[in-house]
């Protein structure tokens, strides 16, 4: 009982800092984006961790609008990085989901320093990538979507890169399959990616996504990253 109420809670503080990311970016003003509350030991384990799922996109509206995080965002996301670790057997999307969160806090808290084996010069293997089949390819393109960040180099972009039929193809399944999450990350990354077929109708297709998303903060945070890579309003 006790483990699922704190699921939920969880799932709950997740959406709510989705919410508050996706306000700053409509916004244009990432102080839009409210700093989690860590008033008692609880709110702030569960702050830590909502910030742990979502990755290096807690801080998206600083990375895309150019502007320091609050302070107590800032905090926040550094407990974050510190407090989860990925262990040894640790899937790839969760080494590399890590990578980003070092690799976003490094460049904006000049105190942090990056003592973990994969450090700014270094980067974790993406090798079962290139492997993948297209379909799995995908699923895990959209679970690191956070790395798809414009102008950005790292060994996951440049798999993606390198399959841009392939992404396309997982786009239009996850549409298909009324996976609106995974359409919602595959469509971030086809904005950068060169060769995606015209007849994609990429614009077209994130609009029905963000449509069908529905009231779902963590789609509508993908679906607005893309469009600000499309029209380049981050720059």
């Amino acid at each position: 009982m006790e483990q699922s109420r704190t699921s939920t809670l969880l799932q709950g503080a997740v959406q709510d800092l989705a919410s508050g990311v996706v306000s700053a970016l409509r916004g244009g003003d990432h102080t839009r984006s409210a700093a989690p509350a860590v008033a008692d030991g609880e709110a702030e384990g569960l702050a830590v961790a909502a910030v742990r799922v979502l990755g290096a996109d807690a801080l998206l509206p600083s990375t895309l609008l150019h502007a320091p995080p609050l302070p107590d965002e800032l905090a926040v996301f550094r407990k974050a990085v510190e407090a989860y670790p990925p262990r040894a057997d640790a899937a790839p999307t969760v080494v590399w989901s890590h990578w980003g969160m070092r690799r976003t806090l490094g460049r904006l808290d000049p105190s942090f320093v990056d003592g973990s084996t994969y450090g700014p010069e270094s980067e974790p293997d993406a090798g079962d990538l290139l492997s993948a089949s297209w379909q799995s390819l995908t699923h895990q393109l959209a679970v690191l979507a956070a790395l798809a960040l414009p102008g950005e180099d790292c060994a996951v972009a440049r798999v993606a890169g390198s399959r841009p039929l392939d992404v396309a193809r997982g786009f239009v399944r996850a549409v298909r399959r009324r996976d609106w999450r995974q359409a919602a990350g595959a469509g971030r990354w086809l904005t950068l990616l060169d060769g995606v077929p015209e007849t994609l109708g990429l614009e077209t297709g994130l609009d029905f996504v963000e449509l069908m998303g529905g009231e779902d903060p963590l789609v509508a945070l993908q679906v607005r990253a893309a469009r600000l890579t499309r029209t380049g309003a981050f720059a």
